[in-house]
């Protein structure tokens, strides 16, 4: 995940704005708008989400695979060995938990910061490939998938009484699982409906701005 000190800066006060005229504004404007939009709904983005998801899983797979293995042995060695597996899976989630949150928090400013460049003007030329339909798509049906896949780990083994019997560390494990696979889905859906409003608000459906340049040159104020 990219630093949020990384982004581009916010457009500058109405009083200290020093664009030359109207078209250096929206060039300016577009080229922020575009780093925007690839950083919060690229396809690089979603495999980066979806690598910490895997990276998160892998480290529950450990934590569970030591339940069942210290639910099933009574022998010092094995429940040793069981303890030392959690603690990798541990060491394998935590930084992938971590940065998640940073990359939501950064998620965040972007929204903020495509709102603020957005207000600036329109533009309908430039504008046309920062909508990426196609890549909002492919994100909403990616991440729903992922999330009906979570639901029904979450939801199935649970409701079997045999896999509640037999295995407290097998439930948990595959619950688990589930729960990632719903969260990282989640984030997933709502990046792209997050995207899909912006462009619907701001590129779309929003009115014209006050122009920040009169007919004679000056800047309003």
């Amino acid at each position: 995940m990219l630093l949020r000190a990384q982004l581009p800066p916010p457009p500058p006060p109405v009083e200290i704005r020093s664009w030359p005229d109207r078209e250096a504004l929206l060039t300016d404007r577009a080229v922020v708008l575009g780093e925007l939009v690839k950083r919060h709904v690229s396809p690089g983005r979603l495999v980066a989400l979806w690598l910490w998801g895997a990276l998160c899983a892998v480290g529950w797979s450990l934590v569970g695979s030591a339940m069942v293995a210290l639910e099933e042995t009574y022998d010092i060695f094995s429940a040793l060995l069981g303890v030392i597996v959690a603690c990798v899976g541990v060491c394998c989630m935590v930084p992938a938990v971590v940065f998640v949150v940073i990359g939501l928090r950064r998620d965040l400013d972007i929204r903020r910061l495509l709102a603020a460049w957005g207000e600036l003007g329109r533009d309908p030329v430039r504008e046309a490939r920062l909508r990426m339909p196609g890549v909002s798509l492919v994100w909403l049906l990616m991440s729903s998938a992922l999330c009906a896949l979570g639901l029904y780990a979450c939801i199935a083994v649970p409701a079997t009484v045999e896999a509640v019997r037999d295995s407290f560390g097998l439930v948990a494990l595959v619950m688990g699982l589930g729960m990632i696979g719903w969260n990282i889905g989640l984030i997933g859906i709502t990046k792209a409906f997050a995207h899909r409003r912006w462009v619907l608000r701001t590129l779309i459906g929003a009115s014209a701005p006050e122009p920040l340049f009169s007919a004679g040159g000056g800047t309003h104020r």
